[in-house]
């Protein structure tokens, strides 16, 4: 009875439009009451533990040092780099904005925050050069998804810390799997582009455009090699390390650059905390949701189904499980929830952390572009000024791509695992 009291309450509010953080905090809640017999103090105690956590810490940071990096013109003069290298390309301006997320990506690790910075910018400008409104709202949701793969990524830190792997380790096993994703995203792109005659720049490149390009980028380039570089040579921890790139990043805007003013800086740590406050706050609830889970028995009887599969059928399992969820769950509570119970019967089946926790990330990842509650698809769709509908629809394609390299990622361990060993992990 409380199993189906938890269950239903958490469909019910979401799909009364409560936001997810509130819908996992009521639907606990009105399981702990159904009890009985547990006293109503261990919800405020479960939520705060679930926030309490010193590597947690460098969420905000990280969000931080993006939204310097973004507010600091670098939006926009990673996309002329980009469009400066592959811009000559049949559709090269689709394929810039997928080389652009992953340049992107390496500073914030968050999708959320490459569909608003990138695609305020990339959307109008490819509808303003001839392409289709929905696909150029499509492929900037798409790509948008690479952030949280290649380094520095917040979901796999959440990851880290709720399957308790490094988060050193996780972000080097990002790296070829974000690459893999945004060159199948880029062939995808080009062959889409060549079915629809869309534009191709003829205006030559030269050397010395090439050369100004880069040197506007080479900051933007190098934070992700300070951040993933301090933390697996152990000069400082990950908490330390988005302090630092929070550093690095108001040095180089502010004092070098001086493309960001003083008086800008309260708006964007009031932004950056509002941000940090969403994560927290799903964090929070979803330890409680999962601490009702847990009580209940659920993941031993998934543990038990699943235990006797073998590995190969258990990563199908996990991957069409997840995806599943990732239809009506964000990525930061799905991993939350689920990461403590699958990846213990990973390491049983001999199954790689690592590995297996790039899996899960790379699956919560890809719900935020698939509705109806893809977050990314919120945002871009306006940005566009098409419904999401029609959105949903453009972006299939995409979405089959990237599961696709998913399963590739799934049963080639050696695409997680490669850089890790390289490194000790």
């Amino acid at each position: 009875m409380v199993t189906s009291i938890l269950v239903i309450t958490t469909i019910v509010t979401m799909l009364i439009g409560i936001p997810i953080a509130f819908s996992l905090g009521v639907s606990a809640m009105a399981a702990i009451a159904a009890m009985g017999d547990i006293p109503l103090q261990i919800i405020p105690q479960k939520i705060y533990a679930g926030m309490d956590s010193f590597p947690l810490l460098c969420i905000p940071f990280f969000i931080l040092a993006g939204e310097l990096m973004s507010q600091g013109k670098l939006t926009e003069q990673l996309l002329h780099f980009a469009i400066l290298l592959i811009g000559r390309i049949r559709g090269g301006l689709a394929l810039a904005n997928v080389l652009a997320s992953m340049f992107f990506g390496g500073m914030t690790g968050s999708a959320i925050a490459d569909v608003s910075a990138l695609g305020s910018v990339e959307i109008p400008m490819m509808i303003k050069a001839g392409y289709d409104r929905r696909f150029s709202a499509a492929i900037t949701s798409a790509s948008a998804i690479i952030g949280p793969v290649i380094p520095p990524s917040i979901p796999v830190v959440v990851y880290a810390i709720a399957g308790n792997v490094s988060i050193g380790g996780l972000f080097l096993a990002g790296v070829i799997p974000g690459i893999a994703v945004g060159l199948a995203l880029m062939i995808a792109s080009y062959v889409i582009s060549c079915k629809r005659a869309y534009p191709i720049r003829n205006e030559a490149v030269t050397w010395a455009e090439l050369r100004d390009g880069f040197k506007q980028v080479i900051p933007a380039l190098i934070m992700p090699l300070i951040i993933v570089g301090g933390i697996i040579s152990g000069i400082f921890t990950p908490t330390e390390a988005a302090a630092i790139a929070v550093g690095y990043a108001f040095v180089i805007v502010v004092l070098v650059k001086r493309q960001v003013r003083l008086s800008q800086l309260p708006g964007m740590l009031i932004h950056s905390g509002i941000i940090t406050a969403i994560v927290m706050i799903v964090a929070g609830t979803a330890t409680i949701w999962g601490w009702v889970v847990a009580i209940e028995q659920l993941p031993d009887l998934l543990a038990e189904m699943l235990r006797h599969t073998e590995p190969v059928v258990f990563l199908l399992l996990t991957n069409i499980i997840l995806l599943i969820i990732g239809t009506f769950m964000d990525n930061i509570p799905a991993i939350i929830i689920f990461a403590p119970t699958l990846a213990p019967i990973a390491v049983k089946m001999g199954i790689d952390p690592l590995h297996f926790g790039m899996i899960v990330c790379m699956n919560t990842t890809i719900g935020l572009i698939t509705p109806p509650l893809g977050q990314v698809l919120f945002i871009a769709s306006p940005i566009a000024g098409i419904r999401l509908e029609d959105l949903s629809r453009e972006i299939l394609g995409l979405f089959l791509v990237q599961v696709v390299v998913l399963f590739a990622v799934t049963y080639i361990p050696l695409t997680t695992l490669w850089i890790p060993r390289m490194f000790g992990f």
